[in-house]
């Protein structure tokens, strides 16, 4: 079996595989053979080493599995047991990339392969967080000669000829990774597979009581009060420890509850989910045509002006989201209406303490400031970056206030901010936003200062089909 790199999945740098784990090591290096995270890593600096103690001696090796390593060789991880109970705090991301020479069952040899427990593999499974492609996905350019060797030879055209299973489909289809469902799969010989061993925990999902955050439900779809903390539909790594589950669960349903749309993890309020796949077609057609109507509560820390604020986002996947009141090519429109701004108590430290909400560096306040917002554009972190971008950002959010507090002290470090003007002209280049994304912080772990509080669709001005979230955390 091949084993390739371990994939930084985060902004985090990448913890290692354990020295009593490792059989053969090559010289250490700063990126993996994840796409996604040279993405990351391009736009970010996170890669710094985390010391560790020393390690214990190698234990002996294991002729046919091949390691590399990122970092330092004195790192290592914990004991695993099994996934559950749910830990308080997540650990550092672990994603192991791995290609089976001889096949067999996948719990078997991801188990020999990664040292880890049969029934820690069967919950990885579980959890959505096992992938396989027919064919190995093509390595990046920063991979080692011997790793472009290695993925030459499994990937080779007289190797790939012998395998039926590949017949008729094109490389790029026989690469499409897909998740593996079934602990009792077996793998044919040349299967990659990409194993997330520390996925990402929801702790808050086991301290919800689920049906009473449920508003409505349909034979053709439940409306609910989603939790802040907790993913709509799962993450990549976790499709079991989401609000989709759960609630189906609460309902007593058989088949699960399916996504429609989504809201950020740190955002609590109205969330549709569809038990058929007619209404879910349906309701993605009513907001493909803008009839879906959502408003927003959002307690900012500065006022805010009523009325339409406009910006233009970078068509960027990772956050955090870089907006600017200038129209930068390639960038999208990006429009909310905030229809009412009320002056209210900042939240006690009591209030916040209970509901996981961070402090963010931003100076105290006696007042923060309720806003009732219309989306008009549905753009990924929207309300969260422009409030930001005006300097009001949203009370508790870890990623975007340390950035407006950055700018308030310096407003140069924005190289899409209000002092371009001053400077006659754009400020951007590769320099200053690395600068400016590293001034952002990291996402809130559970909430922040905004609520979907409202949606509707159908006839009327207020729709016919209308639904209201319960009262706002800092209500409470």
């Amino acid at each position: 079996m091949l084993k390739l790199p371990v994939s930084l999945a985060s902004r985090l740098s990448a913890a290692l595989l354990p020295p009593c784990r490792r059989t053969l090591t090559y010289p250490t290096f700063s990126r993996s053979l994840s796409t996604r995270s040279l993405l990351n890593l391009k736009r970010r600096r996170f890669d710094k080493e985390i010391s560790r103690p020393a390690a214990p001696p190698l234990k002996p090796a294991i002729p046919d599995v091949v390691v590399t390593h990122l970092g330092p060789s004195n790192d290592w991880y914990p004991h695993y047991d099994r996934l559950m109970p749910c830990p308080s705090e997540n650990t550092i991301p672990r994603v192991e990339h791995l290609v089976s020479l001889n096949g067999g069952n996948v719990v078997d040899f991801i188990c020999k392969s990664l040292h880890l427990p049969h029934l820690y593999v069967v919950d990885l499974i579980h959890f959505g967080a096992v992938f396989y492609a027919l064919v190995c996905p093509n390595p990046p350019p920063t991979a080692t000669p011997q790793q472009f060797r290695l993925f030459k030879e499994v990937t080779d055209p007289a190797v790939l000829k012998k395998r039926s299973s590949i017949r008729g489909k094109t490389l790029r289809e026989a690469q499409k990774t897909f998740r593996v469902t079934d602990p009792d799969q077996i793998l044919e010989a040349g299967t990659y597979l990409r194993v997330h061993v520390h996925p990402k925990r929801f702790p808050r999902c086991y301290e919800v009581d689920w049906k009473s955050r449920v508003i409505e439900t349909t034979d053709s779809y439940v409306v609910l009060d989603k939790p802040a903390g907790i993913s709509v539909g799962g993450t990549t790594d976790n499709i079991e420890e989401c609000c989709a589950t759960f609630a189906s669960r609460a309902l007593g349903f058989e088949d699960p509850l399916i996504t429609t749309h989504q809201i950020d993890n740190c955002s609590e309020g109205c969330v549709v989910f569809s038990r058929t796949k007619e209404f879910c077609s349906f309701f993605h057609r009513l907001m493909r045509e803008q009839q879906v109507k959502k408003l927003y509560l959002a307690l900012a820390s500065a006022p805010v002006p009523t009325g339409v604020i406009s910006h233009y986002m970078r068509p960027a996947v990772l956050a955090p989201k870089l907006v600017s009141e200038e129209n930068e090519e390639g960038w999208h429109l990006s429009q909310l209406e905030v229809l009412e701004c009320i002056e209210v108590p900042w939240p006690s430290a009591n209030i916040s303490e209970a509901h996981g909400i961070e402090d963010s560096g931003w100076p105290p306040q006696e007042y923060a400031y309720e806003c009732k917002v219309n989306l008009l554009t549905g753009k990924t972190h929207q309300i969260r970056a422009q409030f930001a971008a005006i300097g009001a950002p949203l009370v508790g959010d870890a990623m975007y206030m340390p950035a407006a507090a950055a700018e308030m002290a310096n407003p140069d470090i924005n190289p899409f901010g209000r002092c371009r003007r001053q400077h006659g002209g754009s400020l951007a280049n590769d320099e200053t936003i690395e600068a400016w994304i590293a001034a952002h912080g990291k996402e809130p772990k559970l909430g922040i200062g905004l609520k979907a509080s409202h949606i509707s669709w159908g006839d009327g001005c207020d729709g016919k089909f209308s639904y209201e979230a319960g009262a706002p955390w800092w209500r409470q």
